[in-house]
């Protein structure tokens, strides 16, 4: 049988602060709900809706200004895509604008050195904490940066992106897992959504800088030079043959430099914004800083910090961290460091529970790639034009309105998340992903080269281009963020966040990489790919997610039904008779410490 001192010798130093400890002496007056009781809201109730987030305007700060890492991701996304278009660009680096394989590689770096990013990340994030691992982050980014902005040679160029790559992937893992950690259960979709949202509109905002920074001297490297690539009725830009003596004397390589710039001015923002923002309180208590912890939740929920849902949710954090902390004494003893990490990170496939939640996570986030939507924002002026818009400027325009449906499109995720749920959105929008890039497929399929003479044709296309926007926006791109932040336990939740994250990263890769090929190789049968992967995405759905909506993040394993869950209900009493049998007299306030009573469960 076990005491409560036993149970306090399963996590290191004293279970509560004294004022920790007086915070409790309302729940054991019975003001307050066991932990798992869920009693999150000041007011007792649950609702619903996105207008929760606008009542509680200091949380919904945290979050946004937080996404700021979301928008480094989807401007650093979106800007390359028209820079690789300028022809001041491929003259300066025309291996990269002409060789469709290198093109590849170009925009690939990046995302290959983001999945390291988020791989390594979890172990940081629970070293450092949430807060100061975003601004290590911001650091990293910003160098990269601005080697890119500067680069006068391919290595220049590919080091830079590969800098900036590592610190998105850290910013992508932690930022989701921030978000979660400060949130309420009833809102928590929709904040983890506002990632999603700053991502669109990173890429909206590179889409039209991108759009108007390309007149910076002029649209052509050359404009007295005729062009000598392409076909003689669709001539095109040979940075080989088409650039003076002097190079460009016409458009400006601060055409494209300034887009790759102004990434550091929202990164240096973010940087400097954290320094005033708190950290997790989860973390905090992981860290045992029991007095911060309620502080920064007294703030996040606006209340006092013996208030009874603050007491309330906190105990329920700690119940969560004793319970797993008393997991990692009998399975993990003896492990410290690196090997208590890898051991970790072991359990997640070793133990059925825990592997079942990563393959739900890891598929979201395969099908929120090979759906194709990243396909479409790094070659979107490649693939309007081959749907017959004719000139670099036309290609731009329509992808900067891409931008614009993007953005909008993710809103309805935002309002709806926390009242529908995930499931109904992610299968409304596999569903018409798959049935719009067939329509694009059969249209390019059966016009081919002559659809810049079959403008109806051409339209029709672009028409579909953005209807498959709109149904990924509100679905798999949110959600694919959303699911994993929501459904693992605190303790190896920042670990399991980097393994589905960097899943993504690498998917990403790939896509990255293989595209440009794909459009050059098989035209149409690019569309009928990504269209597969969006039927597979709504079969796998419907069978294997479950619906998280409203759930606390400590009561995922019922969920999931895991055994686990029911092996260790015991722990769970035992922990919250620990908690309960907490004698607020027996506390020493010079010394700051606590007595506990000695009773068996």
């Amino acid at each position: 049988m076990e005491t409560t001192s036993q149970l306090q010798d399963s996590s290191p130093g004293t279970i509560f602060s004294e004022n920790f400890c007086r915070s409790i002496r309302c729940w054991k007056m019975g003001q307050v709900s066991a932990p798992y009781a869920s009693s999150y809201a000041g007011d007792g109730s649950r609702r619903k809706g996105f207008r929760i987030l606008f009542e509680n305007p200091y949380l919904f700060g945290v979050a946004l200004f937080s996404t700021l890492g979301g928008f480094l991701f989807g401007y650093d996304q979106g800007v390359v895509s028209g820079v690789l278009t300028m022809e001041s660009f491929g003259a300066k680096f025309p291996r990269v604008f002409l060789d469709s394989g290198f093109k590849g590689w170009f925009v690939s770096t990046l995302l290959l050195t983001a999945w390291l990013g988020s791989l390594v990340n979890g172990p940081i994030a629970d070293r450092l904490g949430r807060k100061v691992d975003m601004m290590v982050a911001v650091i990293i980014f910003v160098v990269g940066s601005a080697i890119q902005a500067g680069a006068v040679d391919i290595p220049m160029l590919f080091v830079g992106r590969a800098i900036a790559g590592f610190a998105v992937g850290m910013l992508t893992m932690v930022i989701p897992l921030y978000i979660s950690e400060v949130s309420l259960p009833d809102i928590r979709g929709g904040l983890v959504v506002l990632q999603q949202l700053s991502i669109t509109i990173g890429i909206l905002f590179s889409f039209w800088i991108d759009y108007g920074t390309h007149y910076i001297g002029g649209v052509r490297c050359a404009p007295n030079i005729p062009y000598t690539g392409g076909t003689t009725s669709n001539p095109t830009f040979n940075p080989y043959n088409d650039v003076g003596p002097n190079g460009c004397t016409g458009q400006s390589e601060a055409a494209w430099r300034i887009p790759l710039a102004l990434q550091i001015f929202p990164a240096l923002c973010l940087g400097i914004g954290m320094l005033f923002y708190p950290d997790s309180p989860r973390w905090l208590l992981m860290q045992e800083r029991d007095e911060e912890a309620m502080e920064t939740l007294s703030r996040l929920r606006r209340q006092a910090p013996d208030h009874p849902s603050v007491v309330s949710e906190a105990l329920e954090i700690r119940a969560s961290l004793l319970l797993e902390n008393s997991y990692v004494r009998d399975h993990y003893a003896g492990l410290s460091g690196l090997r208590l990490h890898a051991a970790q990170y072991l359990s997640l496939l070793t133990n059925f529970g825990r592997f079942k939640r990563l393959a739900i996570g890891c598929c979201v986030m395969f099908f929120q790639q090979f759906m194709g939507c990243n396909a479409m924002i790094y070659y979107a002026p490649t693939m309007f034009a081959s749907l017959g818009l004719d000139g670099n400027t036309t290609s731009l325009l329509a992808t900067g309105v891409y931008g614009i449906v993007n953005c909008l499109s993710t809103l309805p995720a935002l309002i709806f998340i926390d009242r529908v749920g995930r499931r109904p959105l992610l299968m409304c929008g596999a569903a018409g992903t798959c049935i719009s890039l067939v329509i694009v497929g059969a249209i390019v399929g059966a016009y081919g080269s002559s659809l810049g003479n079959n403008k109806a044709a051409g339209w029709a296309g672009i028409a579909f281009i953005y209807i498959y926007d709109i149904n990924f926006s509100y679905s798999f791109a949110p959600i694919g963020w959303v699911l994993p932040s929501e459904i693992f336990p605190l303790i190896i939740r920042s670990k399991a966040i980097s393994i589905t994250t960097s899943a993504t990263w690498m998917c990403n890769f790939i896509i990255g990489l293989v595209t440009p090929d794909m459009l050059a190789s098989i035209t149409w049968g690019t569309y009928i790919f990504f269209a597969a992967f969006c039927l597979i995405a709504l079969a796998f759905t419907y069978f294997f997610i479950p619906e998280t909506q409203g759930k606390t993040l400590e009561d995922m394993d019922l969920v999931f039904g895991d055994t686990v869950a029911h092996e260790e209900k015991e722990r769970i009493k035992a922990i919250e008779a620990q908690l309960r049998g907490v004698t607020i007299d027996g506390l020493n306030a010079e010394k700051g410490e606590m007595m506990a009573e000695h009773m068996e469960v």
